[in-house]
């Protein structure tokens, strides 16, 4: 009897997770489609690079913002009902983009998107740990990695397959009979694995840090193409916000994030090492894929097929990089890494618009060899040093940071490319001719990677002072 008892909760946990992973797939798949398709969308409706990338940027930033939220709304709705509520918005945000007759609506569409999956991930990761004992969440959290793996690495390509096949619209037609099967599958059994304890919510941080990073972020896409008092005056604005919720965190006795963990140096260290590398990721995996259209005339399919080594050769790695972090420390892992990665970067200063397809793909290969050893090996580090009640604080926070600092490196370096492509157009003999066009993007892109090799080797300095915790009693 009991063993069949056992056999029963053993299917139900089962069920309860190939929802989840049914649900990360398509979050994760959704959120890597659509930075291929950017460039045509740019042409399709006419609009600037700096102002397409919202699409990346605005997605990216509501997720920052509900990361910290999800934790909180969770203690007020059951697994079940945070799901479903997740899954339906992230359906109907697809839907709109589906649909979409211009890019406002489309943007709108992203939005709600992002509001689905904002409420997704964090709600898969804690749903996980309160299903499974610790001496078997190790299984359970290597199936949300390999999901989280796969994403990236088929995303591209098959984005440029559907792209060149059909058009932008099927990206999200695609994605409506996958995420309308989540909720079917969820509805039948997924079933509640948290408390719900209805704690106090503090809407008035969650405004300031919406209306602080949404500020800061529009600020620096502003700033980054046009000079003007504007876009300082929004960073200004923003940044008044910030200072608001840090000082509201610190005096509340429910704080939305526990700012403590920052008295912990190695912590905000890799804080600040995170809030640099992700600028770069992301920035460069947007800007990519304009460089290798625009460039050098690639389809959307081949711009896929050779950004996929990249992203597979990291996710193979990553737990290669595990294992040398628990054998040597993370200085041995994290230092060679960085300095992959301002290697990568310094080599992208000299592309041009005759650069081999073979050396963008070394390259590219090279940074996320070097991001394999960096990303996870850095904020093991990080959360080793908090007590462990802390601890989820601290993975929220590192969570926001990747988001909103990923969102601030798309509208920044996008900005920057603009505007270095306007410049080189305004000094240009013949500045409507192809070549030239061409070359204008090029010439933006270089400024681009020379601004961010010059943080790459920032960071490799910040890598030599992250080290290896003492033992705790």
């Amino acid at each position: 009897m009991n063993k069949q008892v056992q056999e029963a909760g053993e299917m139900k946990r089962r069920q309860m997770l190939t929802a989840l992973l049914i649900g990360a797939f398509v979050a994760f798949l959704n959120e890597n489609l659509l930075a291929n398709a950017l460039p045509g969308l740019m042409r399709e409706f006419g609009r600037a690079a700096a102002t397409i990338q919202w699409l990346s940027t605005g997605y990216m930033l509501v997720i920052g913002v509900l990361v910290p939220v999800t934790a909180l709304l969770q203690q007020w709705f059951t697994t079940r009902q945070m799901f479903m509520s997740a899954m339906a918005l992230f359906l109907a945000g697809t839907c709109l983009c589906a649909a979409a007759p211009g890019f406002g609506i489309l943007l709108t569409g992203r939005v709600i998107q992002a509001c689905g999956t904002g409420l997704l991930v964090p709600l898969m990761m804690n749903t996980i740990l309160a299903l499974y004992p610790p001496e078997r969440r190790g299984a359970a959290m290597g199936l949300m990695g390999l999901v989280i793996m796969v994403a990236p690495v088929i995303g591209p390509a098959l984005s440029g397959l559907i792209i060149d096949t059909f058009n932008w619209r099927w990206l999200f037609y695609m994605v409506i009979p996958v995420a309308l099967f989540a909720i079917i599958y969820a509805f039948l059994y997924l079933k509640n694995a948290t408390e719900v304890t209805k704690p106090k919510v503090d809407l008035v941080s969650i405004v300031m840090s919406t209306a602080g990073f949404g500020c800061v972020t529009y600020g620096f896409s502003h700033t980054s193409v046009s000079l003007g008092p504007e876009g300082y005056g929004v960073i200004a604005i923003g940044s008044l916000f910030l200072l608001l919720l840090v000082w509201r965190q610190l005096k509340i006795k429910e704080p939305l994030l526990d700012l403590s963990v920052f008295r912990q140096p190695t912590f905000s260290l890799v804080a600040v090492l995170t809030v640099f590398l992700m600028m770069v990721l992301f920035a460069t995996t947007t800007l990519l894929p304009f460089y290798m259209q625009d460039a050098l005339k690639l389809t959307a399919l081949g711009t896929g097929l050779l950004l996929m080594p990249g992203s597979l050769l990291n996710g193979m790695l990553m737990p290669v990089s595990g294992k040398l972090f628990d054998k040597f420390g993370p200085r041995f892992v994290i230092v060679p890494g960085l300095f992959l990665i301002a290697l990568s970067l310094w080599l992208f200063t000299g592309i041009d618009s005759d650069t081999t397809q073979g050396s963008v793909l070394f390259n590219h290969v090279l940074l996320f060899l070097g991001m394999s050893f960096v990303v996870m090996p850095a904020q093991t580090a990080g959360l080793n040093q908090l007590p462990r009640h802390l601890i989820p604080h601290g993975t929220a926070i590192y969570n926001t940071l990747q988001q909103i600092a990923g969102g601030i490196g798309i509208a920044l370096f996008v900005g920057i490319m603009s505007s270095g492509a306007n410049r080189y157009l305004h000094h240009s003999l013949n500045p409507t001719a192809v070549h030239e066009k061409a070359q204008s993007m090029v010439s933006g892109l270089q400024t681009v990677f020379w601004i961010e090799f010059i943080f790459a080797v920032l960071i490799l300095v910040l890598g030599w002072f992250i080290k290896k915790p003492p033992e705790r009693s």
